[in-house]
């Protein structure tokens, strides 16, 4: 069991950013899967863009604290290394919605329930590892929550073969498959970016068990 807070001293600022940015994680991600249910009526552009710039602002601010904040026993890299990891998720969510509004044409009527059910269980995940930094967590939680993580990632792999599969066996148009495939692999992106974000965490723990 090692505890955070004891690590970073007084300071409980991380705390509060580290688990908003996790938040605009998640909220990026519910933007995207609101967007891919019903293209025929779009999202306005602030609602999945809004989180990044959001989470960018917090990513700053973490980065502005960690070189004026006291911090010991933890190496201060290690902060930012989660900031970062965090802020590429609403980034690259960002980036497949204004990919899917260029051409709604070529995806509408594809089905990315799939990738998006993983995405919501991934960033859910996310959260609840960088919450549970806040109080302090054992070695054991952490390992079980990035499992998690890892599997959620091995069945988005598998599905892509699937796609891959039905993108070069079906009969859709040349354009169509560019566009899909390119969608296909930013929703992969995403769930690395996920997977990134927990293992961060873990190596936090691991370095301080």
């Amino acid at each position: 069991m090692f505890s955070l807070q004891r690590l970073l001293g007084k300071e409980d600022k991380f705390f509060g950013l580290l688990e908003a940015s996790a938040e605009e994680a998640r909220t990026s991600v519910q933007a995207l899967v609101k967007l891919t249910k019903d293209l025929d009526q779009p999202l306005p552009t602030h609602e999945f863009s809004y989180p990044r710039k959001k989470d960018k602002e917090i990513t700053r601010e973490i980065s502005e604290a960690v070189y004026t904040t006291f911090v010991t026993a933890i190496e201060r890299e290690d902060i930012e290394d989660l900031s970062n990891a965090l802020y590429k998720i609403p980034k690259t969510v960002e980036k497949f919605c204004e990919r899917i509004l260029l051409a709604p044409q070529h995806a509408r009527g594809i089905n990315f329930s799939k990738q998006t059910i993983i995405l919501e269980q991934a960033t859910d995940i996310v959260l609840e590892l960088v919450k549970s930094l806040r109080g302090g967590m054992n070695l054991e939680k952490v390992k079980d929550l990035n499992d998690k993580l890892q599997f959620l990632e091995g069945e988005a792999d598998k599905h892509m073969v699937v796609l891959y599969k039905d993108l070069y066996a079906s009969n859709h148009e040349p354009v169509q498959v560019i566009v899909l495939k390119d969608l296909y692999e930013l929703l992969e992106k995403i769930i690395d970016r996920c997977r990134d974000a927990g293992n961060v965490v873990s190596h936090v723990v691991l370095k301080h068990a």
